[in-house]
Order: structure tokens, then sequence, then C-alpha cells
């Protein structure tokens, strides 16, 4: 059966504000210093599929930056654009039906988030490629975990059975947990973080949509219908901000029981936040992340960021600095998640200069 590689390309990447933005967010930025991030995410994928069964889901918005981004690996045709952002459920969705009406019916999807950072490509392709193998067998859904390295509380756990090969029984799926109960899943060796990533046949998820979620499988159906017809783009406008905006996790995953995890270690971070960024680009003997001509005295764990400035700080200790042309960030460390709330104020006001 062939496999479709989907890349889920649609977020606002809003954590990384001031520098992502709604035209440009994340998976769009060259954080790395290599490439694009959704770039990264294409060359990891073309491991197990073929370049042309490579769709990238993203947001109407970002069409015309993200055309761009990818012009020198995917063809357009190969770009689903949303007309309005409808979380996983849709996006998944959307490309599952795809893959059934245009592309022979059904087909393996090895679906991946654009915007984590894999360090082992290798170990990587690895472990999808026995996550496809485990998906066309069984017909379950597959899910890739990552081995806890230390009690992080802003992931969400997979709680798995320890019995059997290389993919695990999943039990439950666990929300993002206090830190004394993501020490205690971390001390049973048991529990993995949740990745994101799904593996999976199209017309088993399909089925899923159908039992779970009936409204949005009969608006995926209308969809579908009309593609490959002179109203596809219509349907798709009209129809799709229709759709519940819900994740894959709760609608799907919390309710199904043929579904298996492949616990796994390849370097993966999802580098969601400002103070990620080691994950990038390590750390200097005081413990700070730099990507600037900089001078510190007395300046510990601190992340700064001003590619066009020159930046000298004094006696600070746990800050996040961010500089761009047109806005600056001076954040907490421990709060980098709070920078989504800067984004919400600056929409309220109608900045959208800043957005």
């Amino acid at each position: 059966m062939k496999t479709f590689g989907i890349i889920m390309a649609g977020g606002g990447g809003e954590r990384f504000w001031p520098l992502s933005r709604r035209e440009r967010p994340k998976q769009l930025l060259n954080l790395s210093g290599k490439e694009v991030m959704v770039n990264e995410a294409i060359d990891r994928l073309t491991h197990v599929c073929a370049r042309a069964d490579i769709r990238v889901v993203t947001n109407a918005h970002q069409l015309k930056a993200m055309r761009s981004a990818i012009s020198k690996r995917l063809k357009e045709e190969q770009i689903l654009a949303e007309p309005a952002a409808r979380n996983t459920v849709a996006c998944i969705g959307y490309a599952a039906m795809e893959i059934v009406k245009k592309n022979g019916g059904d087909g393996i999807m090895v679906i991946t988030p654009s915007d984590a950072y894999i360090k082992d490509t290798e170990t990587f392709s690895k472990v999808l490629q026995t996550a496809i193998d485990t998906a066309e067998k069984k017909n379950c859904l597959v899910t890739v975990g990552i081995t806890p390295t230390f009690p992080a509380t802003g992931y969400g756990y997979i709680h798995f059975r320890k019995e059997g090969g290389p993919a695990k029984q999943v039990l439950r799926f666990v929300e993002k947990p206090p830190l004394k109960r993501a020490k205690r899943y971390v001390a049973s060796e048991d529990y993995v973080w949740n990745s994101g990533m799904f593996i999976w046949k199209a017309s088993v998820i399909l089925e899923k949509y159908k039992k779970f979620i009936p409204d949005v499988y009969e608006l995926l159906c209308r969809i579908g219908d009309a593609m490959n017809t002179p109203e596809e783009k219509t349907v798709l406008e009209e129809l799709y901000p229709l759709i519940r905006s819900v994740s894959i996790d709760y609608a799907i995953m919390e309710k199904s029981k043929d579904i298996f995890v492949l616990p796994s270690e390849f370097g993966w971070s999802d580098v969601g936040s400002w103070d990620m960024l080691s994950k990038l680009y390590g750390e200097d003997a005081n413990g700070n992340v730099v990507v600037s001509d900089f001078i510190g005295e007395d300046t510990h764990n601190s992340v700064i960021y001003a590619k066009k400035k020159f930046v000298a700080t004094v006696g600070l200790k746990n800050v996040i600095i961010v500089d761009t042309p047109d806005a600056l960030l001076v954040c907490a460390k421990d709060r980098a998640q709070e920078v989504k709330k800067i984004v919400e104020d600056l929409r309220t006001q109608g900045r959208e200069e800043l957005l």
C-alpha cells in the first residue's frame, strides 16, 4: 500500500512571537540556521515515502509564504490550503479524504507536525517504518511516543502496556500533568510524551470519524464528493469553516481502543517556546542561549535572540530577550508559555501590524 506523508503546517506558532507572525509562523522560520522548519519536515519524510506523495496542510493566510518556502521541494498542488483554521481533526480529515478521492482509494498516512526538531533522522525513519508496517498489518491507529528525559509539565503523556513487541498497546492519554504527577509518570517507565505524530490507513481513520464524530464526517464526505469537480473550491470554502474545531486527541484517540504507541528516542523536541531554543543552539558556559552579537556580565540561564543588534546585559538570570525590527520581547524564562497571551492582547486591541 502506498504511503503518504502529511505535514500539519497551519499553526500560528504564537509562543514564538515576535519572530513568528500570522503570515510567517514558526514552521516558516529558519530557527536552526539550516533550513525553514517545514522543509526539514519534508526532507525527513522522504525516507519513508516518495516526495510526490507528501502533502502539506496549511492555512489559507499562509499559502503564499508556504508556496514560496517549499517551492524547491514540492509542487503547488501538494499544498492543501484550509479556508479556516479548524484544529487537527479537520486538517487530518481533509488530507484523508484527499487521499481516498484523488489517490487510488486508500493509503497509509504518516502525519507529523511541521515544526518539531529531530536530531537523529536515521532512527526516526526506522521508527516510522515500523509504525507503517504495524498500521498496515493490524488496521489500527499508531502513534509515536517520546521516552521522557525529564518530568515535563508542558507535554501530554501516553500510558502504555509494557508487554508486547515494539508497538505497545495504549491504555490512555493524559493531559499535561502537574510536576508531582509528571515525576511519577517518568519513574514508572510506562509513560511517554505525546509527540503529535500519527500513522494509519486513510480508510481506517475515516471510519473512526464516522463512528465518533459523524457531524464532521458528513461535512468531509460532502467536500470529498466535490473533489475533482469544478465545484471543489467553492464547496471547500463553504463547508470547511462549518467543521467543529476539535483536536484529533480529544475526538478520536481518547475514545478508540485499537491504538498502539512506539516508545522512541531520536532527539525530539517540539521547540514550542523561546525557553526551548537550547535544543537548536545549545548553551554557553553560563547556561545562556545566544543568537546575537552579545556581551553579558553576570548573566545566566537566559535566551538572547537579536540577529541585527548588539545586546549587552548585566546581572540577569532566567530572562528571555527577543529583538525584531518592529518589536522587543522581554520575558521571565519560566513564563515563556504565556507569550501567546501577548498575541491575544494584540488581537483584542486590533494591532494587526504586530500580528
